[in-house]
């Protein structure tokens, strides 16, 4: 009988590459937050995908960017550290991107194995995708393998879990089988919040903003969960909560409907939002949240 492989892989890009998308369709449920908007992963996120006998253990990330705020800089150690500590890593190059951004990486990684992962196929000729394939070929010395998928045409999938297979190192389980993610619930619920705010909020609000939950109170059919909506600056509050209220009902249906999807539970979600001035910039308040310098 074959050993089972078992092992770590980051998933990296720039911000809005398709990581969380990608890994949801990857994990078969939806554990990691996605937005349209950029930057919405802050923190690193496992998830545990079971293939075959095989068990790889997949590290959402937060998008390559420059460092700015002391948030930003967190996002970015993130980013680094999954890096340094996994077996293998994903970079998600979308196929209209230039190739600038993978050179950058190949500067961050430092040598490190990684497969490139070329996404969202669907958007472009056989044509186009070819001549994209042979813009990464001078690169061929650098990268495993390189794995054409689209999530939204559902192409590629088995490829890519084999493939990244292929590369993992013989090892028992890192994690019971039955597992999805090492996440708790409550940070699960934190994010799918985040992402209802990220959907109904424009301008810099989301990213001036985090969930803090503060409590959970769980039953076989039911899940009360109340949490608040911190923000920077009073303008903020008022742009959240909404004329009498109607932006933060609308954050409010949406996050309940991702929550009810996810635990396959009734929700009751009590939200308030407060304002923390300079929270983004305050390494108290950031490891408050949650976000340890």
């Amino acid at each position: 009988m074959s050993e089972t492989r078992s092992g770590f892989v980051a998933l990296v890009g720039r911000p809005n590459a398709g990581k969380s998308t990608l890994l949801n369709w990857l994990l078969g449920e939806k554990i990691a937050m996605v937005s349209h908007k950029a930057q919405a992963t802050r923190k690193r996120l496992y998830a545990i995908v079971m293939h075959g006998n095989d068990q790889i253990v997949f590290i959402d990330t937060p998008g390559l960017h420059e460092k700015e705020r002391l948030l930003n800089k967190f996002m970015l150690e993130e980013a680094i550290k999954a890096i340094g500590d996994c077996d293998l890593i994903l970079f998600l190059a979308p196929v209209t991107d230039p190739i600038t951004h993978y050179e950058k990486f190949l500067k961050l990684a430092k040598n490190r194995p990684h497969i490139v992962v070329l996404t969202k196929i669907d958007m472009v000729s056989n044509e186009k995708l070819l001549q994209k394939i042979a813009e990464y070929q001078k690169f061929q010395d650098q990268f495993l393998e390189l794995v054409p998928v689209s999530v939204k045409k559902d192409i590629g999938k088995k490829d890519l879990l084999d493939t990244i297979v292929r590369y993992l190192p013989e090892h028992p389980y890192y994690y019971d089988p039955e597992l999805l993610t090492t996440e708790n619930i409550k940070d699960i619920y934190k994010e799918l919040i985040r992402e209802a705010i990220f959907e109904n909020v424009s301008d810099e609000i989301p990213y001036e903003s985090d969930v803090i939950i503060e409590k959970i109170e769980e039953s076989p059919t039911l899940d009360k969960v109340y949490a608040m909506i911190i923000v920077e600056k009073p303008s903020q509050k008022g742009i959240i909560i909404g004329k009498q209220g109607s932006t933060l009902k609308r954050i409010g249906k949406d996050a309940r409907k991702l929550m009810e999807a996810f635990s396959q539970k009734k929700i009751f979600l009590n939200l308030f939002v407060v304002v923390k001035k300079g929270w983004t910039k305050n390494k108290k308040d950031l490891e408050t949240i949650g976000y340890r310098l």
